[in-house]
């Protein structure tokens, strides 16, 4: 009873089995299959019970049931080929190559069980060659479909990833193989496939025999690639990824040079532009790989395709490719190794190039110069050896030819040739200063560069210029009478030069000069520019509220633009403060665009030093106590004040000196930071004017105590210095700081002074790390801006600290944010602080300069804005449908200002609900609001056309009528917002282009000159609508 038992149990599970294959191959149903092979891979059944189920329909006569057979099998094989043993997959590679013979009907299903066979990490020796030689005998690859293509073709690859020693003991017989199976492949997938598995044989070293050029010529049938994706393609396949692909085989191996250059050659010939590009971008990549024999008996027809191609082309990106083929060669014949009889074949293929391309350079007309310029400064880039073969027999020609043309013109053409050679001897190194090409033509290209300085042609001045810095960038190559000289002409243009162009060329090349041979310009420049500026000649005028570029303006600029190197640095620093100082004793400074002046100037020698930290340390330690110690001077009552003391005081200037001295913390490091902390803290809370280079006042500074007015405005600098520090640098006394800077805040005799404090109080806290320290800020914080809006007197500077410490917190994501934002929100639709409140938002979206910035190292966190947007908009929209009429412009201002400043992709999904208010905000008399939203709406027009053209009548009527605003900004936004309507689909706009075109005929005769020029662009656009090609 027992044994029945036990039969039956075994019985069970195998008609379940029978039942599933039964199922699959006669039902013709697909699920069956991933049921047996789940079972089999849990262990309910044996690969060998399933063969054994299946008997009886791998041995039925009619061939679909057999390939339902096969089918089931080898699915079953591709998830659990991993459980087979070596015994196993023995009987099974015997049985699949065996049926290989079979019906064609079969051959897929048997196809996919070698491939899962070929998986097996338990295939014994030889049989992978056994496989493969049966399937090379037996099938006929290219009869079959794509997908059964593609599996030998992955069959193949399996092996050669597992089995390379044994595929490689087969010798020519399996590239002979494989060509047979790839011969006629026209599908991208697998051609994909293809190109890899030559790529393989090749880089890994198969045997190719005799069949080298059958190889190259079942691949390179496919040169140049013409494929184009169908549209919403699946398999994501590029027409670059098979040019690649098939590139890498054809540049992979020196044995296909005989085969593939004329090859190539012959495509560059061609009318076609993609296939001169492809042409010439596989030549680049076989260059890599080739050497002298190999290019030999191609090098005149290579050179005519090339010449020919940057002589005639019209297309810039074949003149590039061409340029980088050439480039190419010159470097492969440059880097072979010779032998001692071969024949150097650099030498004469330079010959060649110079013999074609010299004779151009002579011409009269100049027609073909800069394509012969190119080839040549293409091929002297590739080496040493070709660069000074090259240079030596160009050189003298240009240098002739620049002395026999008189125009500015054509010798700036020829100047800026040779520049282009002499930046080409930048990229080698010559051991002896006599080896060097320029060595013998020093003298020349000198008095050269000299006669364009002087030249009164702007454009060859500007070359000019830049040879200059080019030659004095060779080592050693300018001797002190040519440096000079060469001071001397930097000078005169940095001085007496009025287009602005060559003064900026100028300055530059100082800059770059000055870093390379500071003691020449420590020498012969500075001592020129400390007697103009002890001059004090003062000329600087306003026009149109811009200072006039004057010398004393020029002569700060160019001290600054020469501070590149810290010696220099150490004479530059010190003549600009002493003369700050010596203006403050004598009264020569008088205006605050020139104080101004010299803080630009600080600040750009400042920014210079960032990228040495011994300069840095230097600049900072000689620069802001002095600049301190001016202000604190400056502070002081006295009886007959100076000028430059009131001067020293006004907004504008102590936000320029502000700005030196940010400028000159944010790079300390942290153990420097902590040094110039420990003197700065004291001095504004203590009075402790030690530090200072003059610490002799009249009476006490004690900005926050009971200190004037003057000393009070004096936090906008302790703002920039602290503000700048690094987060974790510790601030002493903080919490005493914090508790001053609250309390000033809210002093309504300084708006100044307030806004500074507030400002400070917002950055300290940003940076400050989370705990009950900050908490207690925040709470001081928010009680003193409760106070404050409760009171009539302090209410704007209440509302200004609110707006800061909002801001400081929204950037850092910091929880408290949410509630101050809703509290601002509010604000709103208060009568008084309305309006501010609208422009608040402005601020908590805008990057700031001073602080709260990243280079200031405060905490701002990426997507803030995006973040503002999700959590605010919302009660804006919700505040503007239930706010007044009177104050609705106020929440219309705010939205437009958090809408303007908003990514665009983030903007465009909430589009279709929030283009209704922008549209009404468009009728806010506010010129502010006006500017915004059009601002707003004017990149929106080109990226949501669909969306934009639901609303063309409101949006042609509101555009047409502020194109007659009093404001001239909104005028020319509005103006580039019609031109920007001609964006969408034609037919929605033409029933109003006779309309527009009439209106805009206003703008025509505006009286500013830019709202003319806008009116003029979109009428155009308007006229062009509908017509052909628009």
């Amino acid at each position: 009873m027992a044994a029945a038992a036990a039969l039956e149990e075994a019985a069970a599970p195998m008609g379940a089995l029978c039942g599933l294959v039964q199922d699959f191959v006669m039902g013709q149903q697909e699920g069956p299959a991933d049921q047996v092979a789940a079972d089999v891979k849990s262990g309910g059944y044996t690969v060998l019970q399933v063969v054994e189920a299946l008997g009886s329909s791998l041995e039925n006569p009619e061939p679909r049931t057999r390939a339902r057979g096969i089918q089931l099998l080898s699915q079953v094989l591709l998830q659990c080929h991993s459980l087979l043993l070596e015994k196993e997959v023995v009987h099974l590679i015997l049985f699949y190559e065996n049926r290989l013979k079979d019906h064609h009907l079969v051959i897929p299903s048997v196809l996919q069980g070698l491939r899962a066979l070929s998986l097996s990490v338990a295939l014994p020796p030889g049989l992978a060659v056994s496989v493969l030689k049966a399937i090379f005998q037996e099938v006929h690859v290219q009869s079959l479909l794509q997908v059964d293509r593609h599996t030998v073709f992955s069959i193949i690859t399996n092996f050669m990833r597992s089995r390379e020693e044994e595929l490689k003991g087969l010798g020519a017989d399996f590239t002979f193989g494989f060509i047979q199976v790839m011969d006629g492949e026209k599908d991208p997938r697998n051609l994909l496939v293809a190109f890899r598995i030559v790529h393989d044989l090749i880089s890994k070293d198969y045997s190719l025999g005799p069949f080298v050029e059958e190889l190259f010529e079942v691949t390179s049938c496919y040169f140049p690639i013409d494929f184009t994706p169908p549209p919403n393609d699946p398999y994501g396949i590029q027409r670059d990824d098979l040019i690649l692909s098939l590139r890498a085989v054809l540049a992979s191996t020196p044995r296909f040079a005989e085969f593939l250059l004329p090859l190539l050659i012959e495509k560059v010939d061609s009318e076609i532009l993609s296939a001169k590009l492809d042409s010439l971008q596989t030549l680049n990549a076989c260059c890599a790989v080739y050497g002298q024999k190999e290019l030999k008996d191609f090098l005149p027809s290579l050179w005519a395709s090339i010449r020919r191609e940057v002589f005639q082309t019209a297309s810039e990106r074949v003149e590039a490719e061409g340029l980088a083929a050439l480039h190419s060669l010159t470097a492969c014949l440059s880097c072979s190794v010779l032998r001692a009889d071969a024949e150097d074949l650099l030498d004469s293929f330079l010959s060649n190039i110079l013999q074609d391309c010299r004779h151009h350079l002579c011409e009269p007309d100049m027609k073909l110069v800069w394509p012969s310029a190119k080839l040549l400064q293409a091929a002297a880039g590739a080496s040493a050896r070709a660069c000074e073969h090259i240079t030596r027999n160009v050189l003298p020609l240009l240098l002739e030819q620049f002395h026999k043309h008189s125009q500015s013109n054509q010798r700036r053409t020829i100047l800026e040739m040779i520049l282009g050679f002499l930046k080409l001897q930048q990229k080698w190194n010559y051991e002896e200063k006599d080896e060097r090409p320029l060595a013998s033509f020093k003298d020349q290209l000198f008095s050269l560069v000299f006669m364009a300085l002087t030249d009164p042609s702007t454009q060859l001045q500007l070359v000019g210029i830049r040879t200059l810095t080019v030659l004095g960038a060779q080592p050693d190559f300018l001797s002190s009478g040519d440096l000079e000289l060469a001071v001397g002409h930097l000078y005169r243009l940095s001085f007496l030069e009025e287009d602005s162009q060559s003064w900026v060329a100028a300055l530059e090349a100082s800059g770059t000069l000055t870093a390379l041979y500071p003691g020449a310009f420590s020498s012969h420049l500075l001592p020129k520019l400390a007697e103009e500026l002890q001059r004090g000649e003062s000329d600087v005028a306003r026009e149109d509220g811009l200072m006039k570029c004057s010398r004393y303006f020029c002569c700060l600029q160019a001290l600054s633009a020469i501070s590149t190197h810290p010696s220099i640095v150490k004479e530059t620093l010190p003549l600009l403060l002493q003369h700050l100082c010596q203006a403050n004793k004598g009264n020569v400074v008088t205006e605050p665009g020139e104080v101004i002046a010299v803080c630009q100037s600080l600040q750009q020698v400042a920014e210079k030093c960032q990228q040495d930290p011994e300069s840095y340390w230097y600049f900072h330690q000689t620069a802001v106590p002095c600049l301190f110690g001016l202000a604190v001077q400056a502070s002081m009552p006295e009886k007959e004040s100076s000028v430059l003391r009131k001067v020293l005081l006004e907004d504008e200037v102590l936000a320029a000196l502000a700005s030196v001295i940010g400028t000159a913390t944010t790079h300390l490091s942290p153990e420097l930071a902590v040094q110039s902390v420990t003197c700065i803290m004291p001095l504004f809370l203590d009075g402790n004017t030690s530090f200072l280079p003059e610490n002799s006042f009249p009476s006490r500074f004690q900005p926050f105590q009971d200190g004037s007015s003057a000393q009070r405005r004096l936090v906008a600098l302790l703002m920039a210095f602290v503000c700048s520090l690094p987060r974790n640098v510790e601030i002493p006394q903080l919490h005493r700081l914090m508790q001053e800077l609250l309390e000033q805040s809210c002093c309504h005799s300084c708006p100044f002074s307030s806004t500074a404090a507030a400002k400070c109080f917002a950055g300290l806290l940003n940076k400050h790390p989370p705990g009950q320290q900050l908490d207690e800020f925040l709470q001081l914080a928010v009680d003193t801006v409760e106070t404050g809006l409760a009171s009539g007197s302090s209410r704007n500077q209440a509302f200004t600290l609110l707006l800061w410490v909002t801001k400081a917190l929204v950037l850092r994501y910091h929880p408290l944010s949410t509630c101050l934002t809703t509290r601002l929100t509010g604000l709103l639709s208060d009568p008084e602080l309305g309006p501010a409140a609208a422009d608040g938002f402005s601020l908590l979206m805008s990057d700031c300069t001073d602080v709260l910035t990243r280079a200031g190292h405060a905490d701002v966190r990426i997507m803030f804005r995006q973040r503002f947007f999700t959590d605010n908009v919302p009660a804006l929209v919700q505040g503007f449908h239930a706010a007044p009429q009177d104050v609705k412009p106020n929440y219309l201002k705010g939205l437009s200002h958090v809408l303007n400043r908003l990514p665009k992709p983030v903007l465009l999904p909430e589009l279709p609900t929030l283009l209704s208010l922008l549209l009404e905000a468009l009728s806010c008399p506010d010129s502010v609001v006006q500017l915004s939203t059009l601002s707003c709406l004017q990149p929106l027009l080109l990226e949501a056309p669909q969306i934009m053209s639901l609303h063309v009548d409101t949006l042609v009527t509101k555009f047409l009528a502020l194109s007659s605003s009093h404001s001239m900004a909104v005028r020319i936004a509005a103006l580039q917002c019609m031109h920007a309507l001609t964006r969408l689909p034609a037919p929605v706009l033409l029933p109003y282009k006779s309309r527009v075109i009439r209106s805009l005929a206003k703008p025509l005769d505006d009286k500013k000159r830019l709202v003319r020029k806008e009116a003029v662009s979109a009428r155009g656009e308007w006229f062009l609508l509908g017509s052909p090609g628009s």
